[in-house]
């Protein structure tokens, strides 16, 4: 993986560090996550937040052969 030095407003980066902090991930890992989210939903503005994050849950979960088959009452 190609990596890039960038500058970031001090604002942005020290809400990174306390959403890294919480989510456990690094604060490089938490600035990715919030720009994947972005370009998702810029791509797709119909989709709600909920939307996308689920999603990802479940290529996560999939990518793990972690899904779990649903069961209709």
């Amino acid at each position: 993986m190609a990596t890039a030095s960038i500058r970031l407003e001090s604002s942005l980066v020290e809400k990174a560090k306390i959403m890294a902090q919480v989510l456990d991930r690094s604060v490089p890992k938490q600035i990715e996550h919030w720009a994947k989210i972005g370009e998702i939903m810029e791509a797709n503005p119909e989709l709600s937040y909920q939307f996308v994050k689920q999603a990802l849950i479940a290529q996560a979960e999939a990518e793990a052969d972690q899904l779990v088959p649903y069961e209709f009452d």
